[in-house]
């Protein structure tokens, strides 16, 4: 993008720009929703936003925006106004919050809000790239897998916690017989949690715990 333009027009880091948001339904034809955003030069007068043209960052389309009609069309994007956010606003669900009879809220709820009760099933490590989980809610970023890397420590994953706990429970001629004769040594290695199954081992061994109750 900065090639042939003059260094004050050349796009830089830390530049100031302009981004809007495409309402549903109102993406271009063709156009992935799930890989779309919009950015143009930064531009204070809002009179130019709809004369100028915008560039699709993901596929380096550009497009131009309109703020009336249902729908986008080929070449136009049909983007949210700040009416369209403040209507949004009195349906918005609060996630964080439970209804008057305990149950999550949603667009529909309406009276007195509750804190909603918190149950821990499991303890992840996620890295500091969740510092940008509000770009993925403001719907900056559209997957929230590209901005947190989550680290597993296998002595707290379902394997160690649910699997083996549930090995222990049957007799081991019970296993050799459901799991079609597998070698002792690989069955009492994973009920002592010593070494792991081979993957489609593990899945035939958590398959038969399933189907006899112990998961």
């Amino acid at each position: 993008m900065n090639r042939r333009k003059h260094n004050q027009h050349q796009v830089k880091p830390f530049n100031f720009l302009s981004t809007c948001h495409v309402r549903p339904f109102g993406h271009p034809y063709g156009s992935s929703p799930d890989r779309f955003q919009l950015i143009a030069p930064y531009e204070t007068d809002s009179r130019r936003w709809l004369r100028n043209e915008w560039i699709d960052r993901y596929s380096g389309n550009t497009y131009r925006i309109r703020t009336t009609g249902d729908h986008g069309t080929r070449r136009t994007a049909r983007v949210k106004t700040y009416g369209d956010v403040i209507e949004e606003y009195e349906f918005h669900p609060e996630s964080k919050c439970a209804d008057a009879s305990g149950q999550p809220s949603g667009k529909q709820t309406v009276g007195l809000l509750q804190r909603r009760h918190v149950r821990i099933d499991s303890i992840s490590a996620i890295g500091k790239e969740s510092n940008n989980l509000e770009e993925v809610e403001a719907g900056l970023v559209h997957d929230e897998q590209n901005v947190y890397t989550e680290y597993t420590d296998r002595r707290r994953d379902h394997w160690s916690r649910e699997v083996v706990p549930a090995l222990r429970q049957l007799p081991l001629n019970v296993w050799e017989r459901e799991s079609g004769g597998k070698s002792r040594r690989i069955l009492i290695d994973a009920r002592l949690g010593r070494r792991r199954p081979h993957p489609r081992n593990q899945e035939l061994l958590i398959a038969i715990a399933r189907r006899v109750g112990l998961l």
